[in-house]
């Protein structure tokens, strides 16, 4: 499905989408969404339904690649998923004009499922991903960040695009309001869980299992968790570290700032954190489910272990 709706007739948007899909990646949103339709009872076309999980589960990557292609710009970042970002393979130009190419081609792809409900939770993520990519800017550099406002950039940027992915999933098998509900809360949960564990793996990660190098966040000025601890348990001097490097956005003082982290059990309360968001996902399982919860079987335990995936996972 992916490749089906990536073909163009411009060259340069057949290259740089072939360097995407080649590249791999966790696809973790799609999977949601398929896991969260099969549950829930969606049959495909093969079964006497239709494939609309498929395309809707292609959709969300689409739409989660042109959000990596656009980052990948503004962070000027050079590796990703162990290889050169597309805007270091291509140019910035080309990244961001493909970027939009993803985005609008999951829009024409959305509507021909012809549901206002799903196109509305698409533009509603697509919108509120935006502003959390701003949000985030904003917060770039700014040490008295604090951990609300960081949850929130969470909220915005990563967890609204999952939420959107499991709610497709229920919206498209005619599910009760209250099976969406917590689907969408589900999806909120995990997203938010494996956006903690990035920003832990960050100064924890190895950059050969990450496929990106360690310590982008810090040389980008972006203030994460594990930081935000440091700055309220850690000392003097290790707050005014990380301060420095918050707010000149250098990485000169790594291997100090890193001691500090791990000193001050900053990636310990990080996983916590994404721990106890996992642990209220799986709790969402058994009330979106409802009476479904013995015929979803292995979708509905496939669902579970995603949840603890997010938090136990090492790239």
């Amino acid at each position: 499905m992916i490749r089906r709706h990536l073909s163009s007739e411009v060259a340069l948007i057949n290259q740089v989408s072939d360097y995407i899909v080649n590249a791999g990646g966790k696809r973790l949103r799609p999977l949601l969404l398929l896991l969260v339709a099969r549950a829930l009872g969606h049959r495909n076309a093969a079964e006497g339904g239709n494939d609309h999980h498929s395309l809707l589960a292609a959709v969300v990557e689409f739409i989660h690649t042109a959000t990596l292609l656009h980052d990948d710009v503004v962070d000027e970042s050079d590796l990703r998923r162990g290889r050169k970002t597309a805007n270091a393979a291509f140019g910035n130009a080309a990244s961001v004009l493909v970027g939009d190419f993803l985005y609008s081609r999951a829009f024409q792809m959305m509507v021909s499922v012809r549901d206002l409900d799903v196109m509305s939770t698409l533009a509603d993520a697509t919108n509120t991903i935006a502003e959390g990519e701003v949000l985030q800017l904003l917060n770039c550099n700014d040490p008295e960040v604090d951990e609300a406002r960081y949850l929130k950039v969470i909220q915005y940027k990563t967890a609204k695009l999952f939420e959107a992915s499991a709610v497709l999933g229920g919206l498209i098998t005619g599910s009760r309001a209250e099976g969406i509900e917590a689907a969408a809360e589900y999806g909120r949960r995990v997203g938010t869980a494996f956006q903690l564990i990035d920003d832990a793996l960050d100064y924890a990660g190895d950059p050969a299992a990450l496929g990106k190098n360690v310590g982008d966040d810090l040389r980008e000025g972006k203030v994460t968790l594990p930081l935000i601890h440091v700055m309220r348990n850690g000392s003097p001097a290790e707050k005014a570290l990380v301060e420095a490097a918050i707010r000149d956005g250098h990485t000169t003082e790594f291997e100090a700032i890193h001691a500090a982290v791990e000193r001050c059990g900053a990636l310990a309360y990080t996983r916590e954190r994404a721990a106890q968001e996992a642990e209220a996902a799986k709790a969402c399982v058994q009330r979106m489910l409802g009476s479904d919860a013995a015929r979803a079987g292995e979708y509905g335990q496939a669902l579970m272990h995603l949840a603890n995936l997010a938090v136990s996972r090492d790239r």
